[in-house]
């Protein structure tokens, strides 16, 4: 049964834009694996879901679609009202590579994580490794 535009509408007005379930996955790992951060620190060009001060890095947890994984089935784009779809998720590629230049022009370092990658044990241990081998001397 097809969705009616009301009940799209009601879906998308759920989307969280923080603590979703594979945000909360990443920070569960992270802190068992010891390392503390902080949370969209808004002083920061896109308010990254977590800092690590210590480590000059910072940690975005993307959805695959909100933010268009390349070759990831899950970043297809709906067939319906296609000219709003493209506008918005273009939209949001283009500001995420405008705050990526932007902390990375401050010094930081800049991690993604997809939410396709979080059901990998690898990709995790991975993102762990990546930033412990970021600390500042």
């Amino acid at each position: 049964m097809k969705e009616t535009p009301e009940q799209r509408s009601r879906t998308m007005r759920a989307v969280r834009s923080r603590d979703t379930k594979p945000e909360l996955t990443v920070r569960r790992f992270l802190h068992t694996a010891g390392l503390r951060y902080i949370l969209h620190d808004r002083r920061l060009p896109g308010s990254p879901d977590l800092v690590f001060p210590k480590y000059r890095t910072v940690v975005f947890v993307h959805g695959c679609f909100w933010h268009q994984h390349a070759n990831c089935p899950a970043a297809s784009r709906p067939r319906s009202n296609t000219e709003y779809w493209s506008r918005k998720l273009t939209g949001n590629v283009e500001r995420d590579a405008r705050n990526r230049n932007s902390l990375e022009a401050s010094g930081w370092r800049v991690l993604v994580i997809w939410e396709c990658e979080i059901r990998e044990r690898d990709a995790l241990d991975r993102l762990a490794e990546t930033i412990r081998s970021s600390r500042i001397r």
